[in-house]
């Protein structure tokens, strides 16, 4: 059981539940950024994240900065683009449409090529794109929390390989690092974006990226200089590599309490196989949406394939509302999220099941959450539909 106080299950798509060592851990004394102590810990948590991205490769570079998630973007459209280069974006609800924002922001040349409602754009049309004109990278989202769609990197990579060798492949991997298969090196991809606070574990306030050592030569080729000061690989690059050696650097000031966070976080995931992690979350999530199903609701990613392990986003019967349901939730102590991607925003809510929340039997979250989610639909007047066998 938990030590913490009493509190609400936290079961949205991030931030998530925390294990109770990684939020001691956030209480450690306040430290010297390049005293020899924080420089280990700092160095073996850089180190662990090659070990979480499943990559060897030495020329490939981790980077964990103070910001949230979307900080990810900026570092790509910053540091990976010049002005008016083409990028091409495959969106599959909010979270693309915001990197592609931000990539126009930057200056970047932005095709984006939507998925349906609940779906993925389709290697075809990716392939025809690409095809089509040159691009110097390709963005998709691993899992996009606004429609819990869930896209195939691997056969995705394997394609642009093929068709467009010199096109940089990059992840948004904020709601994927930690609960589904990723293999860097193997699919061969060229930057993951990410963050603490999903299925990692870690309270909001990092920013954590990956990059290969060929994103790191395409970034030393640039023409122009990074567009952004904050936002510079030229100098964060120095930095990591010194931390990762144990050498004092700096730069800007890092967060010592929310790195030992993270490295709390990440000893725990790696003192077992990734696989049993991958597969554990795949059950939990196999879990909840037999169960969302066999309430007569429809999950919002349509295609099982298509469907993400660390959320469970679907569509609310006619006539509840989330105005009336997510209180209901609430007053049996469990926190969903309402709808994000505009479309479908009104309609549908948000049941995330990741990290200590899905792993940890003790903590019964996610029977809780069902239960309370049965709940509250019938408190808010809804029936199941008869079936012919009920």
């Amino acid at each position: 059981m938990s030590s913490q106080p009493e509190h609400p299950a936290l079961l949205m798509p991030g931030p998530t539940e925390f294990d109770d060592a990684v939020l001691q851990s956030m209480s450690h004394h306040s430290e010297s950024h390049i005293g020899p102590d924080f420089l280990a810990t700092f160095g073996e948590t850089l180190t662990q994240i090659r070990k979480l991205f499943q990559s060897t490769d030495p020329a490939a570079q981790p980077f964990v900065i103070s910001g949230s998630g979307t900080l990810g973007w900026d570092l790509v459209s910053a540091n990976l683009v010049e002005a008016g280069e083409n990028a091409l974006v495959l969106s599959t609800g909010y979270f693309g449409e915001g990197f592609a924002d931000c990539l126009s922001t930057y200056g970047a040349n932005v095709t984006r090529i939507d998925g349906p409602i609940g779906g993925r754009p389709q290697l075809p049309e990716i392939e025809a794109a690409l095809s089509d004109k040159k691009y110097k990278i390709l963005t998709v989202t691993h899992v996009d929390t606004s429609t819990g769609v869930l896209s195939d990197l691997k056969s995705l990579t394997a394609m642009v390989r093929k068709v467009s060798p010199e096109t940089l492949v990059i992840v948004d991997g904020v709601c994927s690092v930690g609960c589904e298969e990723l293999a860097f090196d193997e699919w061969g991809l060229d930057g993951v974006v990410s963050a603490g606070q999903k299925a990692i574990g870690c309270p909001p306030g990092l920013s954590i990226s990956f990059f290969s050592g060929r994103a790191m030569q395409v970034f030393d080729s640039r023409k122009t200089p990074p567009s952004s000061y904050f936002g510079s690989l030229k100098k964060w690059r120095p930095i990591m590599q010194n931390y990762e050696n144990r050498k004092p650097s700096y730069f800007a000031t890092p967060s010592p309490q929310l790195i030992h966070a993270l490295h709390t976080a990440l000893t725990q995931i790696l003192a077992r196989p990734l696989a049993e992690r991958f597969q554990k979350h795949a059950e939990v999530s196999d879990k909840v949406k037999e169960a969302v199903r066999e309430l007569g609701l429809e999950i919002v990613a349509t295609k099982p394939e298509d469907q993400a392990h660390a959320l469970t986003a679907f569509y609310l019967p006619e006539g509840v509302a989330i105005s009336d349901i997510l209180p209901k939730l609430e007053n049996r102590k469990v926190i969903f999220a309402g709808g994000l991607h505009k479309a479908i925003a009104s309609k549908c809510i948000r049941f995330g099941h990741m990290g200590v929340s899905a792993l940890d039997p003790n903590r019964n979250h996610i029977d809780h959450g069902l239960q309370s989610l049965r709940a509250a639909l019938a408190e808010c007047g809804y029936q199941k539909p008869r079936t012919r066998d009920s």
